[in-house]
């Protein structure tokens, strides 16, 4: 075990939310729409349509609000045109912003991202000019009381996991932090379920490589552009390299 895991930037994630439920929802089904569309309404097969019922259930999202999403991606639907789109940019400080965006018109989003990063200290990059900063890795948290360390280091290793953070010592309501590849996340997660482990939280995700540390005035900055990105309704994800403190 080693490092220093990210439980509590994804604890505050969580809080918003809680506060942004509906919007969230929003965001999923329109994932999930469109996985469906494009791979088909079997999860088994259909990786992405997989990741984005994951990511439903961690949402708490009700299992007919799942079903209908499929149901209407898998079918004739809307007929809109969604497509995956990856934006990068800069933000305070010099810190590295990715976005994962689901649009029907680019010209718009895009123009939406740059006055959003333009206005809290940052701006819209080029493609590749940070996304070479971060990497794709399955990303599980296990709360510390729910398996003794030793246990889950045997049960998520075998499993195929690259590696186990621990909480910070005399943290009681911590999480264990699990790594894994894209492939072995799948087989990590259900390994731990068939042990009976209760997983707080499991996605796959985009992690920086290297991080930054911002304070004051920057993070606070930072904090906010983060924040009204992830209230536009084509961003779907947003990830930063940058660690923030007060």
């Amino acid at each position: 075990m080693a490092g220093h895991n990210k439980w509590s930037k994804i604890k505050h994630r969580k809080a918003a939310v809680e506060k942004k439920k509906t919007k969230i929802w929003s965001k999923i089904s329109k994932a999930i729409m469109v996985a469906a569309r494009n791979g088909g309404p079997d999860p088994e097969s259909n990786l992405s349509l997989r990741y984005a019922i994951d990511e439903a259930r961690y949402a708490n999202m009700p299992k007919d609000t799942i079903q209908r999403a499929i149901d209407k991606g898998a079918g004739a639907g809307s007929g809109d045109n969604w497509e995956h789109l990856v934006y990068e940019g800069y933000g305070p400080g010099g810190a590295a912003v990715l976005v994962d965006a689901l649009t029907d018109n680019r010209t718009r989003t895009a123009g939406d991202l740059r006055l959003i990063f333009g206005n809290h200290g940052g701006n819209l990059g080029t493609s590749g000019c940070v996304s070479f900063m971060f990497s794709v890795r399955g990303q599980l948290f296990v709360p510390r009381q729910a398996i003794t360390e030793e246990a889950l280091l045997e049960a998520a290793l075998e499993a195929g996991a690259d590696d186990v953070i621990s909480p910070e010592q005399g943290d009681a309501e911590g999480m264990y932090e699990i790594l894994t590849s894209p492939s072995a996340f799948g087989e990590v997660r259900r390994a731990l379920e068939s042990k009976g482990v209760s997983i707080e939280q499991a996605e796959v995700t985009k992690i920086a490589e290297n991080t930054v540390v911002l304070r004051g005035e920057q993070a606070d900055t930072l904090n906010d552009l983060l924040e009204a990105l992830d209230d536009n309704d084509d961003v779907q994800k947003v990830y930063s390299n940058a660690q923030t403190e007060d």
